[in-house]
């Protein structure tokens, strides 16, 4: 490819987005570059302080019940409070309780302060995809998310490295430097970020009765209760923990097993870092080329290269051998992750994406709760392997359950989208900034590079 046709690539590729996606996109950015506790637990644990991979899977679960907590508190205060001081108050407590776990020494004190953790830091998730689902038009969702996405991992990759570095200098560094970098975030939401909820998804959408639900657009109710009897969403949400269950490996199985080979902490970085530089490189031309393409194909392929990607890893005995098979299974989330999510808020009605947004995120955070306990039991009772052929498994019915759900799924969004009517930006909300800083770029004038035939995490 020249030098014009990538311009010209990475031009449209970021053309058309709202200035407030954004400042978004640059919270999701800083907040990245500090992530250390979530990829570094359970080698700060079992290297660090000397535990077994079976109390480190505990702590991580207990982060991960938290995020399980938090995914549905937040999901209904991002529906009543709005997107904005659900972002500011999760992301500010992250800072403090990462800040916190840092100065742990008990065993019970960590656990309990890893629960804290992951009550905090999961519960901005609900607010960042529904306000990225209010200020983008759904056309234009799957590049979207891709661009978040990227963000995420461009933020990784940097972090993985260099905190595999600090954490053979000093682990507290690293918890320190998190804690610092949420926080900035947290200042970046609150003077940056306008609310974006739409008219009737607040407090006073549910009644006098105060009960925690909104309204369509139509005045029907919308409670968590809604949700879980939405059987075709709850069908996307179990299949999205079975694909979860398989990527917390890469953070949890994956650094246990590599330790107890004899690798060292930077050697993990560095074979985790692969997975963010791959995608940092990546994400926009590989969504360029998947975002008009059927999403059924797309999860089912996904699925089957995350599960026997991960399944590789039996076979992987130098550091480059572990490399290649980050290498297959982050095809399949650069994959799955942007595809899935558009399916999500695709099922999701516009006054309902708090809520809704909520569940879906509860089912990574249930995830991340089983995900250490099952690879801490499986490598202390029977070794990596047993742990790797499981994840062949998990994506194989995956695949299987994406292709029964996905069967005469009905086009277009759950009800009338505001975004998609052509607003500037939803009813009631007040207006996105606009201004030559984050201008949108224009798309080129001529000979545009052809899109794809006839796909949205984490």
């Amino acid at each position: 490819m020249s030098a014009a046709s990538l311009r010209r690539a990475v031009r449209e590729s970021v053309s058309g987005l709202p200035r407030a996606f954004w400042w978004l996109w640059t919270s999701t950015l800083v907040n990245r570059l500090g992530a250390f506790v979530a990829t570094f637990m359970t080698l700060y644990l079992t290297l660090d302080r000397g535990y077994s991979a079976s109390f480190a899977g505990l702590v991580v679960a207990l982060h991960g019940l938290g995020g399980v907590v938090s995914s549905l508190v937040a999901g209904v205060m991002t529906d009543r409070l709005g997107r904005r001081p659900t972002l500011l108050a999760a992301q500010a407590s992250t800072a403090f309780s990462v800040a916190l776990l840092g100065f742990m020494e008990h065993p019970a004190a960590i656990a309990a302060v890893a629960l804290l953790v992951g009550m905090t830091s999961n519960a901005s998730r609900p607010a960042v995809a529904a306000m990225m689902a209010d200020i983008v038009r759904p056309e234009d969702r799957v590049r979207a998310f891709a661009l978040n996405y990227w963000a995420i991992n461009l933020g990784f990759a940097v972090s993985a490295t260099a905190a595999g570095l600090i954490a053979e200098y000093s682990y507290l560094a690293g918890f320190l430097g998190e804690a610092a970098l949420t926080l900035a975030c947290a200042v970046l939401v609150y003077v940056k970020l306008p609310e974006s909820r739409p008219e009737g998804g607040g407090a006073g959408a549910s009644g006098a009765s105060g009960s925690a639900s909104g309204k369509t657009g139509a005045g029907t109710e919308i409670g968590l209760g809604t949700v879980l009897r939405d059987g075709r969403f709850m069908g996307v949400v179990g299949l999205s923990f079975l694909i979860s269950l398989i990527f917390t490996q890469g953070s949890v199985g994956l650094p246990v097993a590599m330790g107890s080979a004899g690798f060292s902490p930077g050697d993990y970085g560095l074979v985790i870092a692969v997975n963010g530089f791959l995608i940092v490189a990546l994400q926009i031309p590989v969504t360029r080329l998947i975002e008009h393409r059927d999403p059924q194909k797309l999860l089912v392929i996904s699925a089957l290269l995350a599960g026997y990607g991960f399944a590789l890893t039996a076979f992987a005995g130098p550091v480059w051998a572990y490399g290649l098979t980050v290498c297959v299974w982050t095809l399949a989330e650069i994959v799955n992750s942007p595809t899935q999510m558009s399916l999500v808020v695709r099922l999701s009605p516009v006054h309902g994406r708090g809520r809704y947004q909520g569940v879906y995120t509860m089912s990574w955070a249930v995830a991340a709760l089983v995900a250490p306990l099952m690879a801490g039991f499986m490598i202390d009772r029977w070794g990596a392997g047993r742990l790797w052929a499981a994840t062949g498994v998990l994506g194989t019915v995956a695949a299987a359950g994406y292709w029964l759900l996905m069967r005469n799924l009905p086009a277009g969004d759950r009800d009338t989208d505001p975004v998609a009517a052509g607003d500037a930006a939803p009813k009631g909300a007040r207006p996105l900034p606009t201004g030559p800083a984050l201008a949108e770029p224009k798309p080129a004038p001529a000979d545009p590079l052809p899109t794809s035939g006839p796909v949205g995490a984490s």
